[in-house]
């Protein structure tokens, strides 16, 4: 063995002046320290780079190849497991199992109530089908230059699409049937300049709050869209849409409807059946108080969780147009005010994250509109622009007026008729005392308005689905299953909406018959169940708040209807006052009923919706009453109310 190997296996220090050799003697020119002498550490550094074996005079591998460190490892004979399994038939995987399995990854991805689980651990990029770029076609190869151009040229057919003048006519005229002049972005055409556009109709289109919509949709696994159940359609954002299923397909998506209070239940079960065609959809009303939907929405978010378990935690992004209840909708889920809200647009300037429970986060995003793709007059009636900084707000009335129905205004505003909306405008200024100098009224005042309760819900309007009266009735085609959800059927779960408590009262027309049936949706398993850390629910404290009365009133002696309900409904809204008032009023009562007058106080369902939607004295309706021949029990009351 050399001595120089033989050195560095034992541990010496090699000998020699060799560029390779860490150890060597500085030269006189490195002790002058000139600056191209390579140092120990470069030298070490070098060598671990060089793989070639080398051996000694016997032919034992000394460095390289085999040798782990300075020390060589005796090989083994490696002896293979003697099983059958490797004589016997093995499975292969051709181009036809690989293409039925993409089609079923394909099937899978395309269905919204479908979750592909390990989807890291699938090579997505063999499986998805036409996601390979096609590199630039060389024509030189294909066709030379000599032989299109010059003496030499090949005459060749032209690459028709079709192969008979028959079928050419055919495709030209069904062409020309689809042609139509007003998308035609060939034609050039005059541009009405009424004068210059206002900046206030951009409102949601900048670069910062895309800026902020994209972050949003990258930092989350569940994204939420907020729409407004008056106008669904109207609200959708369709080009974060088609960014999330060309960029993020793998990112949930679920449809929540809110402000469901203002519509009547069957346009909402409608607009359920539709929008659940594309995702889960959700009916919800958004308020800390109050609110439907709160439990159908949590259940979701925990299945997510649970899907994605391999996560430490699973965000949930909240988008859509402004002023839709994104941060109420939050406000909503933690039973506190923790995002700013107010009935304006564009409160939201940031985004930002809330902790809802130990693995969700939910993230609120600013109110995003898509560019160019509303008018002036749709993008305030969407409530996209704020009323305060409309310059002549009367222009919008005329197209306000055409989308509400004369009787909901008539009971709004208490105006019976008018010509055109500059006369309702000055009927309405001169009732509330909106004037000029001269007693003229002010149309601008009285129409901002107008505008300010069209936004926040005063006015009752709502865009009726498509085919609406076909979908009311209860002969109606059920909706088309998947081939996925046709396979592995799952039990059918329903949102109930008839606990929901309307904020109007509907004409008969609009509201029609009551739907008890629901709409089918996975995540709505109860509504009013509790979440993590709540207190009891309000259907036990109004048990309790019962049963306290019936044992206080139980030694009083049998109780007359009137009585019983002016007590409970005392009780039921939370007047303790009223309740102490009506207790004293027991003696006067028990007179009454002996001499034989009796009567029997009954709430009607108007008042009960109007009460507990905190209407005011304005929708209150009167009680009547029924003479009935006996006092009326503790229960009769409470089932009534």
């Amino acid at each position: 063995m050399p001595k120089s190997s033989a050195g560095k296996l034992n541990g010496a220090k090699r000998t020699g002046n060799a560029s390779s050799n860490p150890d060597r003697t500085p030269t006189a020119k490195a002790k002058a320290g000139a600056p191209n002498v390579r140092s120990k550490a470069t030298i070490n550094r070098l060598n671990m780079y060089r793989t070639k074996v080398k051996r000694s005079k016997k032919g034992a591998i000394v460095k390289g190849g085999l040798a782990v460190g300075q020390t060589v490892k005796d090989m083994k004979a490696a002896r293979v497991q003697p099983d059958r399994r490797w004589f016997g038939n093995t499975r292969v995987v051709g181009q036809a199992e690989l293409q039925d399995f993409r089609e079923q990854v394909e099937k899978t991805t395309a269905d919204p109530y479908a979750v592909l689980l390990r989807r890291h651990k699938l090579p997505m990029g063999l499986l998805a089908s036409g996601g390979t770029k096609k590199g630039r076609v060389d024509l030189l190869r294909a066709e030379s230059y000599s032989s299109v151009f010059g003496r030499k040229q090949q005459r060749k057919r032209p690459k028709l699409p079709t192969a008979e003048i028959e079928e050419l006519v055919q495709k030209a005229t069904a062409s020309h049937d689809k042609y139509d002049e007003a998308t035609d972005s060939n034609l050039e055409r005059a541009i009405e300049a009424i004068g210059p556009r206002n900046y206030i109709f951009d409102a949601g289109q900048s670069r910062r709050i895309r800026a902020e919509l994209f972050k949003v949709i990258d930092s989350s696994d569940v994204i939420i869209e907020v729409l407004d159940a008056r106008d669904p359609m109207g609200t959708r954002a369709p080009h974060a849409e088609h960014f999330i299923k060309k960029e993020a397909s793998h990112k949930h998506v679920v449809f929540l409807l809110n402000k469901c209070d203002l519509v009547p239940t069957r346009v909402t079960a409608a607009w359920l059946k539709v929008l659940s065609k594309e995702a889960p959809t959700l009916a919800f009303h958004a308020s800390i108080t109050n609110p439907f939907g709160k439990g159908a929405l949590i259940n979701l978010l925990r299945q997510f969780a649970k899907l994605h378990s391999d996560k430490k935690q699973v965000s949930v992004g909240f988008i859509g147009y402004p002023n839709v209840g994104k941060s109420s909708v939050i406000n909503t889920l933690k039973k506190k005010k923790v995002c700013k809200v107010a009935p304006i647009p564009g409160e939201t300037k940031v985004w930002q994250y809330i902790t809802l429970m130990k693995s969700i986060y939910l993230i609120d995003c600013p109110g995003t509109v898509q560019p160019s793709g509303n008018s002036e007059e749709e993008a305030v009636l969407k409530g996209v622009v704020r009323i305060e900084q409309l310059r002549h707000a009367e222009d919008y009335i005329e197209e306000l007026l055409k989308r509400i129905k004369p009787e909901y205004v008539t009971r709004t505003y208490g105006i019976a008729m008018w010509s055109d909306h500059v006369d309702f405008l000055e009927q309405y200024g001169t009732r509330i005392g909106k004037l000029l100098k001269g007693g003229e009224p002010d149309t601008n005042a009285a129409a901002k308005l107008v505008l300010h309760d069209w936004q926040r819900g005063r006015l009752p309007y709502f865009v009726a689905p498509p085919d609406f009266e076909e979908r009311g009735s209860k002969a109606a085609a059920a909706p088309e299953k998947s081939p996925l959800a046709a396979n592995f059927p799952l039990p059918v779960r329903k949102q109930k909406l008839t606990g929901m408590l309307l904020a109007h009262e509907f004409v008969d027309e609009d509201a029609g018959e009551d739907d008890d049936d629901g709409v089918d949706a996975d995540d709505a398993e109860g509504e009013g169940e509790e979440v993590e850390g709540e207190e009891e629910s309000e259907e036990e404290e109004e048990e309790e708040q019962s049963d306290e009365d019936d044992e206080e009133e139980g030694d009083a002696g049998p109780v007359s209807a009137v009585e019983a309900a002016e007590v409970a409904s005392a009780v039921h809204f939370g007047k303790a006052a009223s309740a102490k008032a009506a207790s004293a009023k027991s003696a006067s009562a028990k007179a009454a009923q002996a001499q034989g007058v009796t009567a029997v106080s009954k709430v009607s369902a108007a008042s009960k919706s109007a009460s507990l939607s905190g209407s005011g004295a304005k929708r209150k309706a009167e009680a009547q009453a029924a003479p009935t021949g006996g006092a009326v029990s503790w229960e009769d009351v409470f089932d009534e109310l």
